[in-house]
């Protein structure tokens, strides 16, 4: 029987709990209470600190590897995480929606990574301003939608602060500004909101606090025209402003090739002292290019009649029945190691992080974990196919209740396999 295991079990946090937290009780909450962690944001002694003798002090991941839910929390709980051996979690929150006082339930990002952070768990949280996507022109810096924008972030700060290792200032913002706005009114107002939450961190947080700042994720550096005076001030931003730890990239690509360019962009232009994150990355680019081919003949010849595929049957048409009526995990195993455009391409994910990790200098990668109920909806020729992504997949194949999630193939134990040579790693 499939199931349709519920977001992770906790308390419900309320509208009024979420925005009525003070900095004191934050404060105290954030600074003494949870278990003692090393870099790596792993427990060290399992045992609650003192509160008379800890001080405030930031989780520093280094090299870390981590899941990414976005903004959809469903599946993700301590079972799934464990299951893969991480220990760090990021997601997003809509700055839009906490404008509007949105109902706590489209915040469940920021209710589950608190949720997480209390089981231990090292947390990242990015907030995202979708102005391209909701039609509004990016804010100028002391304009009364510039203070909307800030007190919907303070709104924010007040639940996690100090209690989320990592804050994102923005998700991706180059593709959520309009382009004619790029050059002109976004790193205006990015900067301004880093000031702000910068001083509200110090205001409130005096001695120090456990939050580490980064400027949201680059994007498309692979494309020269994505590459301007305006990508260029985003990181001399970073390098002069020594509140921010680093900044985040999201290489999502068709190719190693081009993942590469990332780095190639960034590394020589961050100063030595900054590090950066990777909290999304992928191959989703190559594989939105295979959706109109028709499905392997091998794999026809083992599943073709079962499942009733013809040799008209394309990819896309073949992902949108799997979303509607899931496979065996054997069946999507197959899909996917009979399939030359991904099993060429197995190990990327684990190639990319150890590319990262050999800088020296990431903080932390995050990969996507368990395909959303957005990924596997309105499925077309031309869909970007979130779903093959995931390290976990239960939107296209069947598994029991109370069974452990189905996984996508070699990904999820490379994963796996990148989290025990972290493990191994000695701790400085």
């Amino acid at each position: 029987m499939q199931s349709d295991r519920p977001p992770v079990p906790h308390a419900p946090l309320s509208r009024r709990r979420f925005f009525g937290l003070s900095a004191g009780a934050l404060l105290a909450a954030g600074c003494t209470g949870g278990a003692d962690r090393d870099d790596q944001g792993n427990g060290v002694s399992g045992k609650p600190e003192s509160t008379e003798s800890v001080k405030p002090r930031a989780a520093v991941p280094d090299g870390a590897l981590g899941a990414n839910f976005n903004e959809d929390p469903t599946y993700v709980d301590k079972e799934a995480l464990d299951g893969l051996g991480t220990s760090w979690v990021r997601g997003f929150t809509v700055l839009d929606r906490v404008k509007q006082g949105t109902a706590a339930e489209r915040l469940r990002a920021v209710e589950s990574l608190l949720d997480l952070h209390g089981q231990g768990f090292g947390t990242i949280l990015a907030l995202k301003f979708q102005f391209r996507k909701e039609g509004r022109t990016v804010p100028v810096p002391g304009s009364r939608e510039m203070r909307a924008e800030l007190a919907a972030v303070d709104k924010v700060l007040e639940a996690v602060l100090d209690k989320v290792a990592i804050l994102t200032l923005g998700n991706e913002p180059f593709l959520e500004t309009r382009p004619q706005e790029r050059g002109s009114k976004l790193n205006p107002f990015y900067q301004a909101v880093a000031k702000h939450v910068i001083d509200y961190r110090d205001e409130r947080f005096p001695e120090g606090c456990r939050t580490r700042l980064h400027m949201g994720a680059l994007n498309r550096l692979d494309d020269p025209a994505m590459l301007s005076d305006a990508t260029g001030e985003w990181i001399d931003f970073v390098n002069r402003t020594p509140q921010l730890d680093g900044l985040d990239m999201h290489p999502h690509v068709t190719s190693a090739g081009a993942a590469r360019k990332y780095l190639d962009y960034v590394l020589p232009r961050l100063d030595d002292g900054k590090k950066f994150l990777v909290t999304e990355f992928s191959l989703v680019n190559h594989y939105q290019r295979q959706m109109p081919k028709p499905l392997p003949a091998p794999f026809l010849a083992a599943h073709g009649k079962e499942l009733g595929l013809g040799r008209d049957t394309r990819v896309w048409q073949f992902l949108k029945a799997a979303a509607e009526r899931p496979l065996t995990q054997e069946q999507w195993r197959d899909f996917l190691r009979m399939s030359p455009w991904f099993e060429s391409q197995k190990h990327f994910m684990r190639d990319q992080v150890t590319a990262y990790r050999e800088t020296g200098r990431l903080a932390a990668a995050t990969y996507g974990v368990v395909q959303g109920k957005a990924s596997v909806r309105d499925i077309t020729g031309k869909t970007k196919p979130w779903m093959l992504n995931s390290l976990y997949v239960p939107r296209t194949v069947r598994h029991e209740q109370g069974a452990p999630l189905p996984r996508t193939y070699t990904v999820f134990d490379d994963f796996a396999a990148l989290q025990r040579e972290q493990d191994r790693l000695p701790k400085p």
